[in-house]
């Protein structure tokens, strides 16, 4: 189980979600249930029913920041980039790290060119096609994405042009989204809604908050056989003392820790000491969870349905059992849930 392929499947193209479903919170979502090594078809609006009071759901209140934009170089090509770090500077210069698309690389030293008479020259080159990008001009970097910036969706959800643009910008951000700084949204999360966390709090569920600013290392393609020699790159993540407390509460209480997406598994499985106390605080995170992994503090997860041979599969796989994990999906192939980032969702307890 810790050869790539292992973690292969097929997909026909039409269940891979396009939009999100037409009504937040109306998916479908397939719960997993280890106990009996078996699955049920449910909707996510039967949530609340499908925990038990005393539960602690953990979110990922992270941001998106809508940060592709699209300009030209100084010989006149087109130049598409993905500003990948986010921090308010209101310098008249900003140096950012970007993944930059064009027909050739830009060089040392050349100039691109965007709206609001903003530009960038090219510092640097770095690996996987990391380019580092020093921003000028009357505006800052962040100002100019939040203005003119485009969601940064997935690369297997095509847009041809801007008909979704203001859906995508509702609907790629969780309704518990409040820090900004992700360049992808924590997918598990954008199913809930002011109702249906209501309804879960009435149910004597609590929720807990924490941010990870979720990173393109995270989807970056894994090219090793053995995946257990993949390496993630780190995300930054916040632990504030409420969310420590509550669930370090829950645990001294052996009531259930109910992670809401894979990034608040890594953020809660990192940052456990050796006690196994939550640790309040800020950190970044490379942690790689494979089948194997001893889990310290995550009793459940709700997780959306996840691309062939990632590092994301590999850990739903390392929580749900992976011969579990890998006839859930099958599952979900045939029953046609639908697929990944704006697809249906998974309740793994």
């Amino acid at each position: 189980m810790f050869d790539i392929e292992d973690y292969n499947y097929d997909l026909r193209q039409d269940l891979i979600a396009q939009v999100p479903a037409s009504i937040r919170g109306r998916s479908r979502l397939l719960f997993v249930d280890r106990q009996v090594s078996g699955f049920f078809d449910r909707h996510f609006y039967d949530l609340p029913g499908l925990l038990k009071a005393g539960d602690l759901l953990v979110v990922n209140n992270t941001r998106v920041v809508p940060a592709r934009i699209f300009g030209r170089k100084d010989s006149g090509g087109q130049v598409e980039l993905l500003v990948l770090e986010h921090h308010e500077s209101g310098a008249e210069s900003d140096i950012r790290w970007c993944l930059v698309k064009s027909s050739k690389r830009p060089r040392k030293g050349g100039r691109l060119f965007f709206e609001n008479d903003v530009y960038g020259i090219v510092e640097d080159s770095g690996e996987d096609g990391l380019t580092k990008i020093s921003f000028h001009g009357t505006q800052s970097i962040d100002g100019l994405l939040e203005e003119k910036g485009v969601m940064p969706l997935p690369p297997y959800i095509k847009r041809d042009d801007d008909t979704f643009a203001s859906l995508d910008r509702e609907r790629y951000q969780t309704v518990f989204s409040k820090d900004r700084g992700a360049v992808a949204a924590p997918t598990a999360g954008l199913h809930f809604t002011d109702e249906s966390i209501e309804r879960l709090r009435e149910a004597g569920i609590s929720l807990a908050e924490l941010t990870l600013h979720v990173g393109h290392g995270t989807f970056r393609p894994v090219r090793c056989r053995d995946i257990r020699e993949h390496r993630l790159g780190e995300e930054a993540y916040i632990i504030g003392p409420e969310a420590a407390e509550a669930v370090n509460s829950a645990r001294r209480d052996k009531r259930r820790v109910i992670a809401v997406g894979t990034t608040v598994v890594r953020a809660l499985e990192s940052a456990v000491d050796a006690d196994g106390r939550i640790v309040q605080g800020s950190g970044r995170t490379g942690l790689l969870i494979t089948p194997g992994f001893k889990f310290r503090v995550v009793d459940g997860m709700v997780t959306n349905f996840h691309l062939p041979k990632s590092s994301l599969l590999f850990l739903v796989s390392a929580f749900g059992g992976y011969e579990l994990i890998k006839r859930a999906y099958r599952y979900a192939v045939e029953k046609e849930y639908r697929f990944y980032s704006y697809g249906d969702a998974m309740l793994v307890l």
